[in-house]
Order: C-alpha cells, then sequence, then structure tokens
C-alpha cells in the first residue's frame, strides 16, 4: 500500500479530515521549523512561524490549486511569507543563543572551528537581503529543488538561477569581508 501523495492529502485537509492535517504535519514540520529559522535567523521564532504556517494551511486549505504547483511549493510559500512578515516587525535583542562554551573534551578544537565556520556562515547569511537569504536557504540548506524554490519564491525557473546565483556571490563576498576583518585584528 502506497502512501498518500502530500497533494492528495490537502484535499482531505480541505474537507476537514484531521488524519490528513497531522500526517501533512508529520512530514513538514521539520522543513517549515527549519525554513523559518534559516530565513529569520531567530530560532525563538521559528516554531510559532511553522504552527501559524500549519493553521493556515488547514484554514486555507481549499485554496490549493495544484496546476500552479505542488504542495512542497505552495506551503514553502506560506512558510516564506510569515517568516519574512515576522522579519519586518520590529524585534527586541534576545540573548544569543549561540554562546560558546568552554569545552574540554579532546574534539574541542574541531567544534570550535567548526563553531566558528557556522558563525561566518550565519554573520553571511545575515548581510544578505531576504530573497537572496530565501534563495540560499531553501535551496542549499533545506535541499529544495530549484523549480520548488522558484515557485515559493514566485518567480521563472531562470529568474531563480539569477537570484541563487548573485546570492552565492554575495554570500561569499560577505564571509571575505568577515575573514579578512578578523585577519586584521588577530595579533
Amino acid at each position: 500500500m502506497t502512501e498518500p501523495s502530500d497533494d492528495s492529502l490537502v484535499v482531505r485537509v480541505a474537507a476537514g479530515d484531521h488524519a490528513a492535517f497531522a500526517l501533512l504535519m508529520t512530514r513538514h514540520m521539520r522543513r517549515a521549523i527549519s525554513i523559518a529559522r534559516g530565513v529569520a535567523r531567530n530560532t525563538a521564532d521559528a516554531d510559532e512561524i511553522a504552527q501559524d504556517a500549519f493553521l493556515r494551511l488547514w484554514t486555507h486549505a481549499g485554496r490549493f490549486d495544484r496546476t500552479r504547483g505542488g504542495f512542497t511549493a505552495w506551503f514553502g510559500r506560506i512558510v516564506l511569507n510569515l517568516t519574512l512578515d515576522r522579519r519586518r516587525r520590529p524585534v527586541t535583542e534576545l540573548l544569543d543563543d549561540r554562546i560558546a562554551v568552554a569545552d574540554d573534551r579532546p574534539d574541542a578544537l574541531d567544534r570550535l572551528i567548526g563553531a566558528e565556520r557556522d558563525a561566518s556562515l550565519h554573520a553571511g547569511l545575515d548581510q544578505l537581503g531576504d530573497r537572496q537569504r530565501a534563495a540560499i536557504v531553501l535551496f542549499h540548506v533545506e535541499g529544495i529543488s530549484g523549480h520548488d524554490c522558484a515557485q515559493i519564491l514566485d518567480l521563472s525557473d531562470d529568474a531563480f538561477e539569477s537570484l541563487l546565483s548573485r546570492a552565492r556571490r554575495s554570500l561569499r563576498r560577505a564571509i571575505d569581508r568577515q575573514t579578512s576583518r578578523k585577519e586584521r585584528c588577530t595579533p
């Protein structure tokens, strides 16, 4: 017996099927949180954004139109829109949840190097515009196909490829700037 497709589950959700909704949540909650976290750069908001996205899925499942793309693109667009809306709100500074803690285990140096690399990547992502950051997160972090990313961002496939290329160049420049700043500050 094959599992029902996401597209068929959305149709069932539109009819009020709680089991279909629960299955979609099981399949897509992690990705929704990950997209929100990657684009918003705020872990605290990611869970709330994902929950809001599933609430929208429940209330607007009847608006799903398979002829305009699959579920992944449609739901990804919901998550992205909610995330971008949240980023536009004024925010209160929160303590950084990535505070480094000394670790004396043998592989602490490797983790430190990895954390430094991650911090550079995140700092570089923070310097990108919303659409470029979304392109990088959707394609490289979430592994969503270029075609689905284009649909999520409401672009043609060629326009998405161009956006992704610009985003990669901008990210590379931002990381290079950070690296050169750190090298100048190192005694």
